[in-house]
């Protein structure tokens, strides 16, 4: 199916922050790069400009002008009118994709041996509370709120947001979203819109955007509400786009958070006025459907609109989204688990809407996206086959593992409104770029592209990762990120997060 159905920046400063510091020196914390305080364990070598052994990396990779061809991998994609090659090349030039093909002549490239990879697009995360992986695994058999039926006692809306996030101070935005940009950039998801809903004060905004800027991976900041008197939300986007986000070309990018319900004409107002997407929850339980028929009747959905889980809709709501052409964003293994309901995937196809995969909170799963595409392609296809077994027989398609990967990469694009640079191996696109390990003993012997990327692989199988041409992760480890000091900057956040939320962590 096309890419385009329906349905680079520079770094920026600051070291990782060490948390013992007072919050004035966070704040007034110089740039720094990351890599300044990295250490030789988790840094790649970079030798001249030229041909590369299997253990070296090309020099300044992503500059203007620097060439390298992975040469002799499996290339997949994602684009129908480039095609897959069984041993093909990718040439990238600075940040862009020049070529795919086999035999590419590239003799002034540095050459990254690709064999024994899969060489595709990276994934892409189209919904991440990337500030809360300080309580990774604390929600694990947690609801989404306490409805009034059994087992809602623990749930998301009382603990995590209505007793964890209230606590956060900046440099537990910072660090959390620093520590999970860096894990998903590990686990080959080179994208990310991030609904940042810990917006407490412009210095909160501050910190989160200054963390994923420090990253080097793509994303769009989804500029959310935050609590308390502090907050300058929704207006203050107004400051964060003159500050950070004049430039359309470059890695980090700028979407409104706006909820259903509250000020939404005011905050959408805003968002269309700024130019940026608008990103909401849409969980049709708590009468969202109801209030999205409302809205539109008022002309107010659009296709720049993006809802989040989309489960429980009426027909009348499926019938906006295709309509409007806004996107949807499915995270299947949260909403199994946390009682958003069943993930509405075959709704979504029967309608003709063409899903993105999204990881949400990993205080309750993971963010790996190997997870989610083998839940999404493992659901639907049960769910069919039980209403075989049950007698039906004018069925739907069975998803396929192409069908599943085109989510996480091209829909994921489409809807974070990339399409143009990122979702495809296409030349002219900006290269966010994966090499997947194929001779490991958990894919070994290679018998089909697809079906091993979804029902074999994880995120041990990611070997190098690119970004805009740069080079992230190289022969399965991060590029001058020094993890033993971050980890600990991390554990502290939670420790503190926990002991002012007066929480106590049951380690069994």
């Amino acid at each position: 199916m096309s890419e385009n159905i329906r349905g680079a920046d520079a770094m920026g400063g600051g070291a990782p922050l060490m948390l013992g510091a007072s919050r004035r020196q966070f704040l007034a914390m110089g740039a720094v790069s990351i890599g300044a305080a990295a250490s030789s364990s988790t840094s790649a070598p970079a030798p001249a400009q030229g041909r590369a052994g299997p253990d070296e990396m090309p020099r300044d990779s992503g500059a203007e002008g620097r060439r390298y061809l992975l040469k002799g991998g499996a290339v997949l994609s994602m684009d129908p009118n480039v095609g897959d090659f069984a041993r093909g090349d990718v040439l990238v030039q600075g940040k862009k994709i020049v070529a795919v093909g086999p035999e590419l002549d590239a003799t002034d490239a540095a050459i990254i041996d690709a064999t024994d990879t899969v060489v595709m697009p990276g994934f892409v995360d189209t919904h991440h509370h990337q500030f809360q992986t300080a309580l990774r695994s604390f929600l694990s058999e947690g609801l989404l709120a306490d409805d009034g039926q059994p087992h809602g006692k623990k749930n998301y809306l009382s603990l995590i947001l209505g007793q964890l996030t209230p606590v956060y101070r900046p440099e537990d935005v910072y660090i959390g979203e620093l520590f999970a940009s860096l894990s998903q950039l590990d686990a080959g998801v080179t994208t990310v819109i991030d609904t940042s809903q810990v917006n407490h004060t412009p210095e909160h905004s501050d910190a989160a955007i200054r963390a994923l800027r420090e990253s080097g991976r793509r994303a769009r900041y989804a500029y959310s509400s935050g609590m308390g008197s502090g907050s300058a939300y929704p207006r203050d986007i107004l400051r964060l786009q003159k500050q950070y986000f004049s430039s359309s070309d470059q890695l980090l990018t700028l979407a409104m958070g706006a909820e259903l319900y509250g000020g939404v004409r005011e905050e959408w107002a805003l968002a269309r006025k700024v130019g940026v997407p608008i990103v909401s929850h849409l969980v049709g339980g708590f009468g969202n459907s109801r209030v999205l028929e409302k809205l539109n009747r008022e002309g107010l959905i659009k296709s720049d609109n993006e809802f989040l889980h989309a489960t429980g809709l009426s027909e009348a709501s499926w019938k906006v989204i295709v309509e409007t052409g806004a996107g949807i964003s499915i995270a299947a293994p949260i909403e199994l688990t946390m009682r958003h309901g069943m993930p509405p995937l075959q709704t979504a196809l029967d309608h003709g809407v063409q899903p993105s995969l999204s990881s949400d909170v990993e205080c309750t799963m993971t963010a790996d996206f190997f997870t989610l595409m083998r839940t999404v392609y493992t659901l639907q296809r049960g769910l069919i086959h039980e209403r075989s077994l049950n007698g039906e027989s004018q069925l739907p398609k069975l998803l396929t593992c192409r069908d599943v990967i085109r989510f996480a990469t091209v829909e994921g694009a489409r809807v974070a409104h990339l399409s143009q640079k990122i979702g495809s191996l296409t030349p002219g696109k900006e290269a966010d770029i994966i090499l997947l390990r194929t001779d490991a003993i958990n894919v070994a012997p290679l018998n089909n592209v697809p079906g091993a990327i979804v029902t074999l692989m994880e995120r041990g199988n990611v070997d190098t990762v690119i970004v805009a041409g740069r080079i992230r992760k190289w022969r399965g480890a991060l590029v001058d990120v020094d993890l033993g000091r971050l980890r600990s900057e991390i554990e502290a956040s939670r420790d503190y997060l926990f002991k002012k939320a007066r929480i106590r962590r049951e380690l069994f």
